[in-house]
């Protein structure tokens, strides 16, 4: 427990062998249930998993997601299937689950987000399989959430020079490109640093978005951001150090930027009609559609301009340039709006790291050890998410 708040740690690991374990090892006392869940990995992901599983877990800790159980709609209408073996019939703290097929980073996140809220934890974080994310400072991603401030939380490690100094250019270039084009996609203008995974979510806000639909790869983050914004949820960007050491990036580069590229015109397409057209009527999607077209009809203008006699030629440029400018000016105007619209949704969140030794009202629920569920004929824990 944290503060009279339950807490789980979702660890998605796709070939983490060497890391996931250490990531295991670190988890904080006060963390109640921590599932993690590998993605079909073709190296010995799982088998680390599990060894590193048995020597933390105590086989008092309960859990309901064991069971076969409807999730409700409010949280995507799929149902939880896992198969769990221990010694008492119970599931234990840490909980290994392994995806059958090879799903994507946002298929694992959302299995163990419907295992959480199977086991109803208040708070819900998630915490990479790579080692990337410090342990010492999940108190600082939990905090705004368990206080009731936001419904999410991020890490930021774009904050100051000493939190991004351990990143390369390439990687703070790729960083703020991105960081901007999902400002405008996904409504949050302020957030910064949106391809960090380090988050918690409340079990309220988990419930009231159909995170079964968001998408499966590496864009999941991004389109979490456009179901929170869409319920109006304030959300966290926190601080942190960024950490990097021996481990590699699962992303293919050659595919995931006009992968996510498409889809973030998706969710700015799919957010101005969820917000501005169906739940009510705002003046900056005229902005937007005007501004879309007016630009459009200048640079054409232009391009025709071009190959025209000189005196014609320069009469449709500058006809071009000025139709340009006015749809550019619509725009800045609906972007305008739009940041007028989400002021104040994005809370900046920086506050030093408390000894994690200070408990406080937080306990430790995973003392002890476990019983092999393959030694003592259970069978390996596996869930699919059936949509």
């Amino acid at each position: 427990m944290y503060d009279g708040h339950s807490v789980g740690v979702v660890v998605p690991a796709y070939n983490e062998e060497g890391h996931v374990g250490d990531v295991i090892e670190t988890i904080p006392a006060y963390v109640d249930r921590v599932y993690v869940v590998d993605d079909a990995s073709t190296d010995d992901t799982w088998t680390e998993i599990r060894e590193h599983a048995r020597r933390l877990n105590d086989p008092s800790v309960g859990s309901r997601s064991e069971d076969v159980e409807p999730i409700g709609p409010e949280a995507g209408g799929f149902i939880v299937e896992a198969e769990v073996g221990t010694d008492g019939g119970v599931t234990p703290g840490i909980m290994p689950i392994q995806h059958e097929t090879n799903r994507g980073a946002g298929a694992a996140v959302k299995t163990g987000y419907a295992h959480a809220l199977a086991d109803d934890i208040d708070v819900v974080a998630v915490m990479d399989g790579d080692g990337q994310m410090d342990p010492d400072h999940l108190e600082r991603i939990i905090d705004p959430v368990v206080a009731g401030d936001v419904t999410y939380a991020k890490g930021n490690r774009l904050r100051s020079g000493r939190d991004y100094e351990q990143m390369s250019r390439w990687r703070l270039f790729g960083n703020g490109l991105l960081t901007f084009l999902t400002r405008i996609s996904s409504g949050y203008w302020d957030l910064s640093d949106p391809q960090n995974g380090f988050t918690a979510i409340s079990n309220e806000g988990l419930r009231a978005i159909r995170f079964d639909r968001l998408y499966d790869q590496y864009g999941f983050l991004n389109h979490m951001l456009l179901a929170l914004n869409v319920n109006r949820e304030p959300i966290a960007d926190v601080s942190h150090p960024a950490k990097y050491a021996d481990e590699t990036s699962g992303i293919q580069y050659s595919t995931f930027v006009p992968t996510l590229s498409i889809l973030l015109a998706r969710n700015f397409l799919e957010r101005l009609v969820r917000s501005y057209l169906i739940r009510r009527f705002h003046p900056l999607i005229v902005c937007y559609v005007l501004g879309t077209l007016t630009l459009i009809t200048g640079v054409v203008g232009g391009l025709y301009a071009v190959s025209t006699p000189a005196v014609d030629g320069f009469l449709g440029g500058m006809a071009s340039i000025t139709v340009g400018v006015l749809g550019g000016l619509l725009l800045t105007l609906g972007a305008w709006f739009d940041v007028s619209e989400n002021e104040g949704l994005v809370r900046d969140v920086e506050r030093p790291v408390t000894d994690p030794s200070d408990a406080g009202q937080r306990s430790r629920t995973l003392p002890g050890s476990i019983p092999d569920p393959i030694r003592d004929g259970g069978t390996v824990e596996r869930t699919d998410l059936e949509r």
